[in-house]
């Protein structure tokens, strides 16, 4: 198996992926952000179809988009208007907007598949170069805003005496979540990057308690998850987006009904 190029370049990319996966959804999990991931989502769809439309790469489209999603959603949230209905606002045009950037685009059906499910066993190395860069910088940002955003996520009234502060590292997670969500995309498509993105994590939280170790445990579930699927793909050649995201409910369901 690993003797395909492209299964060790599907390997490298899964793992990098469950790596940001993991990480980030420890804190998306923590401040109950599911519901914007899958909206974020749904941005990164349209600007895939966005990039397609231009003759980008399709992450390109999806690192714009959801970065300016991010940055909307983040500077509307303290204000009058409810952020669940400025981010419902938005998901909904950017689904509109994907769905006309495809038809101008003409674009194939293969391509939009791609989009919506992923293409890991596509990924080019300079594809991969791009997602180590941007799983690097997700990482880097992490570890220098690591204790201020384990309190946003896990302990806000400690930063409630800052309110500026805490309004800038709001967007700042967004922008992670914006990120993180272009680099899941690779591998599960944009339609079910809410699953990386939070049921690892959700099933950690039932085991461990303290932050790194859910990092780990979500990690450890997230690349479970990848290398099955990715295993599994190869050997019935069914779309990998299927068993990861069976395997992670999966997870998820026993995790629920066994833990104390």
């Amino acid at each position: 198996m690993f003797e395909a190029a492209f299964m060790q370049h599907a390997f490298l990319a899964g793992t990098l992926v469950s790596l940001v996966a993991g990480v980030v959804g420890t804190f998306v999990v923590a401040r109950s952000y599911n519901y914007l991931t899958h909206s974020l989502s749904e941005i990164a769809f349209a600007g895939a179809a966005f990039g397609f439309l231009l003759g980008w790469p399709a992450l390109v489209g999806m690192v714009l988009l959801t970065f300016l999603a991010a940055l909307s959603i983040g500077s509307l949230e303290n204000t009058k208007i409810r952020q669940d209905n400025v981010t419902s606002a938005i998901s909904a045009l950017a689904i509109g907007l994907g769905i006309l950037f495809l038809a101008l685009g003409h674009t194939a059906s293969t391509a939009a598949t791609g989009i919506l499910f992923g293409s890991v066993l596509g990924i080019s190395t300079t594809d991969l170069w791009v997602l180590a860069a941007m799983t690097v910088l997700v990482l880097l940002v992490l570890f220098l805003f690591y204790k201020p955003l384990r309190w946003l996520a896990f302990d806000e009234a400690g930063l409630l005496k800052r309110p500026s502060q805490t309004r800038a590292l709001k967007i700042l997670f967004l922008v992670v979540m914006a990120l993180s969500v272009a680099i899941s995309s690779q591998l599960v498509g944009s339609l079910l990057i809410f699953v990386l993105m939070t049921l690892p994590a959700a099933s950690a939280r039932y085991y461990q308690k303290t932050v790194g170790k859910l990092m780990a445990l979500a990690i450890f579930f997230a690349l479970f998850g990848t290398w099955t699927g990715l295993t599994l793909a190869y050997l019935t050649n069914l779309p990998t987006s299927v068993f990861i995201a069976v395997i992670e409910v999966v997870i998820y369901l026993v995790s629920a009904l066994t833990a104390e």
